[in-house]
């Protein structure tokens, strides 16, 4: 069995007078063929945690990861960390890691002083690649209130001119059919083609995908519209599904995951994106889509995505309505240790499920590589705050 050390076990003191320090906490990495829910209120350590755990599949396991990351907390995981340095960080900086910055200018950045965060290409992808349902959600198209536009749509399947730019927009514009016209004036009006998540061209990160680096980083955080990290993980999702049946296992890993499965999603593209979640969640498995869903709130997340997952971590938590769904669904925890949770430290954890042997209270241990993201300091008299930092 391969174990990945995460940290020591709270419960276990060391004993000093034996020499002896606190137990190892380890994670069967076998067990990550199932879905993991992860999930600590803000400034639990939730991020930090994540990270020493992602470290470790990538240093004991051949699992590729995809990690949708909307805070670029990840960007730097090929760094090391200044207090970690040593042949393990610098194994994980030699894989074929690969992180895909979003938007236009949103390039490499870094605190004063330290390495700036690796950047391998911008994140794209290609409109022509999604589904036609996922392609009218875009368009805010409606396949019976707006038949005309949507039968277009669907028509324009297999064009390999479709949404290229300016050129489609135009010959929608200028065509004798009103269907036509119709979707070029709601193209021109919604401003989708200004989006700069269009491949236009370029590659897109369902090639990246199909390469199958040992680590994929999808930076989602630099977009201008709102809707752009969405479809940019719609895009991704349905290309893991859609190629499912060549069993390639993936790990794929959501951090802030109320962001993009929401339990009550309102736009059609977060009821698409919601949807494939589901679907990957209840059925993914046996194809080796495996999920590891992060979340400030579980109540937050759609409860029959987490209602899949057979691994549980658990970090601070004072909600007490969260806490009774966390009891509800992961029954074979038992409650006086659920209940420890609004006392845990920074860097405490409950981790249980098919993935430890037995429900664990563990301190995290500490990161090999560097944080992408930090929360902002307070700034304190005397010093000097860099407007760059």
């Amino acid at each position: 069995m391969t174990e990945l050390r995460i940290g020591t076990s709270v419960d276990t003191a060391p004993d000093a007078a034996a020499g002896s320090p606190a137990a190892d906490v380890s994670l069967n990495a076998a067990k990550f063929n199932r879905h993991t829910f992860w999930c600590g209120q803000s400034g639990s350590g939730k991020t930090y945690a994540l990270g020493v755990v992602l470290e470790q599949l990538l240093l004991e396991t051949e699992l590729p990861l995809l990690i949708l990351d909307p805070n670029a907390d990840f960007t730097r995981i090929t760094t090391p960390h200044p207090d970690s340095a040593g042949p393990e960080s610098d194994a994980i900086a030699e894989l074929d890691i690969r992180v895909l910055r979003s938007g236009n200018g949103h390039g490499p950045e870094s605190a004063a002083g330290s390495t700036p965060a690796r950047a391998d290409g911008r994140l794209h992808a290609r409109f022509a690649d999604l589904s036609a349902a996922s392609k009218a959600a875009v368009l805010q198209l409606d396949p019976i209130r707006d038949a005309d536009e949507y039968n277009v749509l669907i028509r324009s399947e297999g064009d390999g001119r479709t949404f290229r730019g300016d050129d489609y927009l135009a010959r929608l514009r200028a065509s004798e059919h009103p269907g036509e016209r119709a979707l070029g004036t709601r193209i021109e009006n919604l401003q989708t083609l200004d989006w700069d998540l269009w491949a236009l061209g370029q590659a897109s990160i369902t090639d990246v995908i199909d390469e199958r680096p040992r680590a994929t980083v999808m930076d989602l955080g630099g977009f201008s519209h709102p809707a752009e990290p969405k479809v940019a993980a719609l895009a991704v999702l349905e290309h893991l599904w859609a190629k499912r049946e060549e069993r390639r296992p993936v790990l794929i890993v959501i951090d802030e995951a109320h962001n993009l499965c929401q339990p009550n999603p309102v736009t059609a593209v977060e009821r698409a994106l919601t949807d494939k979640l589901v679907q990957i969640a209840a059925e993914g498995r046996k194809f080796g889509l495996w999920l590891l869903l992060s979340t400030q709130r579980p109540t937050k997340v759609h409860p029959n995505v987490i209602s899949q997952c057979d691994n549980l971590c658990l970090m601070r938590m004072n909600s007490p309505r969260d806490l009774s769904e966390l009891a509800e669904v992961f029954g074979f925890v038992p409650e006086e240790l659920l209940a420890r949770s609004p006392e845990f430290a920074q860097g405490q954890a409950l981790v249980a499920g098919g993935f430890v042997g037995q429900p664990t209270i563990t301190q995290m241990g500490a990161r090999l590589t560097a944080e992408g993201g930090s929360d902002v300091r307070v700034p304190l008299k005397g010093e000097r705050v860099r407007s760059d930092s």
